[in-house]
């Protein structure tokens, strides 16, 4: 699973652990399908705990918690996160800069 998505689930996840799957997918714009792929992947590794109980439509439904491990994930997760998205946004200004320069000419 790459670090952005993991980033992604997990940050939703500790914002809002009553949310379910469907509403994962919608917020994040990943599949129903690739969100239950990746929560089970991330159950299995110890990172997120699913707590079952019953709605208030007495559906089943799941609450899932971030576990100390998976908190320590998500810190890790994010801190390698921001270092890409600096690195990207200073290439990009780069970019812009050139692009400045060629139009000037």
């Amino acid at each position: 699973m790459q670090e952005s998505i993991r980033y992604q689930i997990l940050k939703h996840l500790q914002d809002n652990p009553e949310i379910t799957q469907r509403e994962l997918a919608s917020q994040t714009g990943f599949s129903l399908g690739k969100i239950n792929y990746c929560l089970h992947a991330l159950i299995d590794r110890g990172l997120v705990k699913a707590e079952n109980l019953k709605n208030s439509r007495n559906r089943p439904a799941c609450i899932y918690k971030l576990t100390p491990r998976g908190l320590e994930e998500k810190a890790i997760v994010a801190s390698r996160f921001l270092k890409l998205k600096l690195r990207e946004y200073e290439e990009l200004k780069k970019e812009i800069e050139n692009l400045r320069t060629e139009t000037r000419e």
